[in-house]
Order: structure tokens, then C-alpha cells, then sequence
């Protein structure tokens, strides 16, 4: 892969920490080599999959974990939460109708992975005014200095509710109530892999005259049969793609920590039939650098965001896998509207009339198709859920819901 325009030089502490990185992946590769008898290179190597997992969460190196702006605009990409509270707002109407539920206090909410902290302000503050607060909102982040900068804003913006929130290094035991996970999937290290004639090859990463280089090697038979289970129609090669073997561990785990719960992803991603396309022959693996796109994962490890698009029927099947029922399934502008949308931008227009233009910037962003709009997707999952009611209550699929797709 190669970076498809030139990116901006680091400074020289952000080059220095990438360069301890890399000399931690160096020794990993070098503590490789020789081990597995099927690998030709002398000097060792390891899948890109667990590249990525160094470059992402290496223990105080990774991109995730470190100290360096991500999110924003003096950081490398901006999620929906940053782009409007109208977001936020229509997730907390949807948590609200669930959180009904539950009794004493509302049960509790869960925010993977919560970046600057903004979207739990948000959807704190709409259940506020929707008298329909949880008992208990719990942030699991593994970032030191992600969860400071969140600690931070909820000081500032909801001091009041700070008494609801509580930061935590793993999952819950017996867990009631709503889990968020907002581009969460899509930072989960990925095989990469690629078909050419009758043969498949899993891509490493080798360091050699200086420098990190990917290498195809022969597919080890556990990647052999994850593609396998995939049904990749037959393409043209080469036919380069992405497999996430993360997800049933992953989904277990959350699982098991749940008594009841409604599970609500938002990802960038595709239904499988969609996913393994033969326009897509150079799989769906990006970086983000200070707001510019690449496809150069190698490139300064530790400072850039490395992601891939999400394997929605993978989701699906590992969520099943895992006992968990999948209830809802569709685009973010569909679930948008949905839960109220429309509703929410006139009340923030009947506020200040004046910020109609942005306002009106803001869903198109979130909404349209060529813009967050179809490209992400919503998927609901329960567990011991009461579903007497038809599901009333999952406002946000009550239209357009697309599980048939997956």
C-alpha cells in the first residue's frame, strides 16, 4: 500500500515517540523469526493484524493510548458526536424510550470507547430534560489521556450529573440497561489478506533495510478458514480484503457481562454481499492523518489512525454466536430520522434562528448519502429484553429497518 498524497511532517517529539514504536515492533518481529517454520524470512515477521493492534494499543505508544489530540479539529478525523449534538440527541431519545424499562433510576448506560467525552455530555443533558436519567453512566476507555480530556469536559459542561458517571478499565458484571458503541468496531485490528489465482496469502509485516515493508505469506489455516466461511464470490486477482477474527471473543465477553441489555453500534461498513464487491479489490483499510486519507498503515506507526470498514453480517453472526438477538438493523440517516431528527433541529433553530445555515450543515453531514448518511449503518442487539410490545420501544428502526440485508 502506498500513502496517496504527501502528508504533513510530524514534529520531532511525535517522530521521536513513532520511532520507540517502532523499535518495539522491530523487537517483536525479531523475537518471530525463525519460528514459524513456514516463513521464509529469515529475520522474522508478524501478521499485519498484529501490527495493527501495536500501532493502535501498544501499552503507552499506540495511537489509542497516547497523548496526542484525535478527535476534532486539531486531531486527525471528527465523529458524528463532533459534528453536531443533534447526534447525540436522537441516541439519547432512543436510550430514553429503553431506559423506561427499568426501574428505580432507569438502569444504566455504557459508552464504549467515549473519545473527547461530548457525546456522553449530550445525551446526558437530553435525558435530563426527558426526566429519564439512568442510574449510573459508565465510560469504559482504555486511553489515560482520553478519559483527563473526558473527566474534563463533563466538569465543565454537566458538573450537576457528575455523580452519574463513572470511568471503568473493563466490563461490568451483571450489567442492566443500554451499551453505545460509537466507531468502535471499525478500530479493531484486522487480518489483511489477498486471493491471487488458487491461492491465498496473509499479509505481514517484515522489518528490513530499515524499515517496516508488508510480505505476502502463505495463509495460516485458521485465516484459511475464516475466508473460507466468508463466501467471497470468485474475483478477478489479485483481491485484496480485510477479515476481523476479534469479533465472536469480543461480543462472548460482552455478553457474558450482561443480564439485559439493548446494544447500539454505529459503524462505517456493508452488509457481506456488499462488503466483498469486485470494485473493492484493494480492500476497504484506511488512515487518518491530521484530516487527510491515506493507505500507507506503515507509515509513522503511532500517530496515525489505521481502520477498516465493518463486516455488518460478520456482526451479526458473531452478536448470534454469542446469544444475543438482532433487532434492528439500518442506515444513520434512516435511525436518525427515526428518533427525532427533525424534531430536534427546529427546537435548536426555535433557539437561535440565526445558526439555521449551520444547523442545516450539520444533517446534511449526518444524513445524506454521499455523506455519513448510508456510508454509516446502526445495528441494534438485546439480550433478555421484553419484547411484548413489538420492539415499540426501538424508535429508531421503526422505519427502514434492514435486517434482511445482512
Amino acid at each position: 500500500m502506498k500513502h496517496i498524497q504527501s502528508l504533513p511532517e510530524p514534529s520531532a517529539d511525535a517522530l521521536q515517540h513513532s520511532q520507540k514504536l517502532v523499535e518495539r515492533i522491530c523487537d517483536e518481529i525479531k523475537n518471530t523469526a525463525n519460528a514459524n517454520t513456514r516463513n521464509t524470512n529469515n529475520n522474522g515477521s508478524i501478521s499485519f493484524r498484529r501490527y495493527m493492534e501495536m500501532a493502535l494499543y501498544e501499552p503507552a505508544l499506540g495511537y489509542y493510548v497516547a497523548g496526542t489530540h484525535k478527535i476534532g479539529a486539531a486531531g486527525d478525523f471528527i465523529t458524528a458526536p463532533e459534528i453536531s449534538p443533534l447526534f447525540s440527541q436522537c441516541i439519547a431519545n432512543q436510550c430514553a424510550g429503553i431506559l423506561k424499562k427499568y426501574k428505580k433510576g432507569g438502569g444504566w448506560v455504557l459508552e464504549l470507547g467515549a473519545g473527547s467525552g461530548i457525546m456522553a455530555s449530550d445525551i446526558l443533558l437530553e435525558l435530563e430534560r426527558l426526566e429519564q436519567l439512568p442510574e449510573q453512566y459508565l465510560i469504559l476507555d482504555l486511553s489515560p489521556d482520553l478519559i483527563q480530556r473526558q473527566q474534563q469536559l463533563l466538569t465543565e459542561r454537566v458538573p450537576h450529573l457528575l455523580n452519574r458517571v463513572k470511568w471503568i478499565n473493563q466490563l461490568p458484571e451483571n450489567f442492566d440497561g443500554i451499551i453505545i458503541g460509537n466507531e468502535v468496531l471499525d478500530a479493531m485490528p484486522v487480518e489483511v489478506f489477498t486471493q491471487h489465482n488458487d491461492q491465498l496469502y496473509q499479509h505481514h509485516v517484515i522489518w528490513e533495510n530499515n524499515q517496516l515493508f508488508e510480505q505476502l505469506q502463505p495463509a495460516n489455516e485458521s485465516l484459511q478458514q475464516l475466508v473460507e466461511a466468508l463466501n467471497i464470490p470468485q474475483q478477478a486477482t489479485p483481491y485484496t480484503s480485510e477479515t476481523n477474527p476479534n469479533l465472536d471473543g469480543w461480543f462472548k465477553a460482552l455478553s457474558k457481562s450482561i443480564n439485559s441489555a439493548v446494544i447500539l453500534l454505529i459503524d462505517y461498513g456493508y452488509p457481506r454481499k456488499e462488503y466483498y464487491l469486485p470494485e473493492r479489490n484493494k480492500g476497504t483499510l484506511i488512515c487518518h492523518y491530521q484530516h487527510l486519507i491515506n493507505e500507507a498503515p506503515l507509515f509513522y506507526p503511532g500517530l496515525q489512525d489505521i481502520t477498516a470498514s465493518v463486516d455488518f453480517t460478520a456482526v451479526a453472526e458473531a452478536a448470534d454466536n454469542a446469544g444475543l438477538s438482532i433487532t434492528g438493523f439500518t442506515s444513520q440517516a434512516a435511525f436518525l430520522a427515526n428518533a427525532g431528527l427533525e424534531n430536534y433541529f427546529m427546537q435548536e433553530l426555535d433557539k437561535n434562528p440565526d445558526n439555521q445555515y449551520k444547523l442545516a450543515q450539520q444533517v446534511r453531514t449526518l444524513s445524506l448519502p454521499s455523506e455519513m448518511g448510508e456510508r454509516f449503518k446502526v445495528i441494534a442487539l438485546t439480550k433478555a429484553i421484553d419484547k411484548d410490545d413489538n420492539n415499540s420501544d426501538m424508535i429508531g428502526f421503526s422505519s427502514l429497518d434492514q435486517r434482511y440485508r445482512l
